[in-house]
């Protein structure tokens, strides 16, 4: 579905992400881990058109999309869940899932793409007319995810879903996002709890200093000798 080719991307002279490939299969979980600072949430600020790569190709769907501006990276079925959820806070939680299908100019599409997030997210329709920034820190992040369903993507990239949230919070998102994936939709998930994201994922890149040290399937990951001294505490 998705190809990086040596991706690499620049904060003016620091190099973020230093000639990455990744590939990401059609209705799979992949999962990014690594430290903070390791480029993570750069390689999906990239593929999402919110930074534009130094060099490298993107290919989504065979289309070159690497320097498409971002609305058209969401328009061609991508849409990316933001590190912090950045829902807008003053808006009404309707509102809020509203600006996620701008692009989406047939009424009864958004109508059916809002049935489909009260289907992941009963709680956003009991609070439909609350405003974002009064609602739980778990529920802004099902609003965040809900206003990037709601532009119907085919991938949807995921950054750091359980930042700041309870543990039974933690694991109610995981199972959406499992849900989420068996309905249809691929994700990329980068995660620092690397023990949920392994568990979600199918398989898993290791991002260490903008370069790829590991990759393979997540049952292997796991069981992996640095993985498990470095990320997952043992």
């Amino acid at each position: 579905m998705l190809r990086a080719e040596n991706l690499r991307t620049n904060y003016g002279r620091v190099e973020a992400l230093r000639g990455i490939d990744l590939i990401v299969e059609e209705g799979e979980i992949l999962t990014i881990i690594g430290a903070n600072g390791a480029g993570k949430s750069t390689t999906l600020r990239t593929i999402s058109g919110l930074v534009s790569p130094a060099s490298g190709c993107i290919f989504f769907l065979e289309r070159r999309i690497d320097g498409l501006k971002a609305y058209k990276i969401v328009f061609l079925g991508i849409s990316h869940v933001p590190e912090g959820r950045r829902i807008f806070p003053r808006m009404t939680v309707l509102e809020n899932l509203k600006m996620g299908a701008f692009l989406r100019r047939d009424g009864k599409e958004r109508e059916e793409n809002l049935a489909k997030v009260f289907h992941h997210f009963p709680i956003l329709k009991v609070r439909l007319n609350q405003r974002g920034g009064t609602l739980s820190g778990g529920e802004q992040q099902m609003l965040a995810i809900g206003r990037a369903l709601m532009s119907n993507p085919k991938l949807l990239l995921l950054d750091e879903p359980s930042l700041g949230l309870a543990p039974l919070v933690i694991i109610e998102i995981a199972r959406i996002i499992k849900e989420i994936n068996q309905r249809g939709v691929t994700v990329i998930l980068v995660e620092q709890k690397a023990n949920l994201a392994l568990r979600l994922a199918d398989r898993g890149y290791v991002l260490e200093t903008g370069k790829i040290v590991l990759q393979g399937k997540a049952s292997d990951l796991v069981n992996d000798e640095h993985v498990k001294e470095a990320y997952l505490g043992e």
